[in-house]
């Protein structure tokens, strides 16, 4: 569809550069021969709506043969969204789903009170030399959905609702935005959107979620005159009108957001959860390796090796809560 939210002239210059509640320059780690940058969980900022976790792989570049391979491994409470620019991963979970995801589609998997899944390169990627970029996020669930039945959710790029015109073209992802909805399921308020913005383009943020972010993919973007490169996660204050500018170059970025959660949230490796009984619960459970007896079972067709339980990780408590 066409673009048609109001731009008011000059909006940049209604705020200040102090309506960026936190600025977030992400950490590089290594998850196994290959290294992402970590936007959330941050020091100062662990949540933005119900987004915890938020993760740039790439980009990268492989030669024939190789590529990706994160073993099977646990979760609960939280859903993955995995959104790739560039490459393709091959998902296998243990609630059977065997799915090769490419740029532009979602695989929205939720763990509820359980799940392993792999993400690996795909055969066919591997048969040449090939390349990954994408973006992986978390979402935490509400308690009510904790301890749901496990699910998946496969949605191509042709099905995800594309905004377009004055310079912006924006692919709505996952949640609701500008008289939009995307058709992947969700359990809060939220949005979350892939935007490309054409050289000096300007687009505004919704102003009606609680919780607001963007991450600058590429190039670089301007909030309230002051310029922010690509690597940068700002979230900003509930409320204001706030506009994104695009530089001389153009830029790429994600948006993300939406209500915030009724309370806190502990995060323990790939758990999270309102209580710390429940992530002890699944540490036991991982640990015991009854697959398909307890609480996990390993992927469909890939069960030769996992991830065992770290030995040493801190609790992280999720501080934030509603009413704050």
């Amino acid at each position: 569809m066409s673009w048609n939210p109001a731009l008011e002239p000059g909006c940049p210059d209604l705020v200040g550069n102090d309506a960026i509640e936190t600025l977030i320059i992400p950490r590089s780690r290594d998850i196994g021969g290959f290294e992402v940058r970590r936007a959330l969980p941050a020091p100062k900022r662990q949540m933005v709506g119900p987004f915890i976790f938020f993760d740039e792989m790439g980009p990268a570049e492989f030669l024939t043969g190789q590529g990706i391979d994160v073993r099977p491994h646990p979760h609960i409470g939280l859903g993955t969204v995995t959104y790739l620019f560039q490459g393709d991963f091959h998902h296998r979970d243990s609630i059977g789903t065997d799915q090769v995801i490419t740029p532009g589609a979602v695989n929205w998997m939720v763990a509820g009170k359980g799940v392993s899944h792999s993400e690996r390169t795909s055969a066919q990627s591997r048969s040449g030399p090939s390349s990954l970029f994408g973006i992986q996020t978390w979402v935490a669930l509400p308690e009510r959905d904790e301890d749901r039945t496990p699910t998946f959710e496969h949605h191509g790029k042709e099905t995800l609702p594309v905004i377009s015109g004055d310079g912006i073209d924006m692919r709505l992802i996952m949640g609701r935005a500008y008289g939009e909805a995307a058709p992947v399921s969700t359990f809060t308020d939220m949005f979350y959107g892939d935007v490309t913005l054409a050289p000096n383009a300007r687009m505004p943020l919704p102003d009606d979620h609680e919780d607001r972010g963007i991450y600058v993919i590429d190039g670089a973007v301007t909030v309230a005159g002051d310029v922010f490169d690509k690597g940068r996660m700002m979230i900003f204050r509930p409320g204001d009108k706030i506009t994104i500018g695009a530089g001389a170059q153009g830029a790429r970025l994600v948006m993300l957001g939406g209500e915030t959660l009724g309370g806190p949230r502990y995060i323990w490796w790939n758990f999270v959860a309102s209580s710390r009984d429940k992530i002890e619960a699944a540490k036991e459970e991982w640990q015991a390796a009854r697959w398909g007896e307890g609480l996990f079972d390993l992927p469909i067709n890939d069960k030769d090796e996992f991830i065992p339980l770290p030995e040493k990780l801190r609790l992280k408590p999720e501080v934030r809560r509603k009413e704050d």
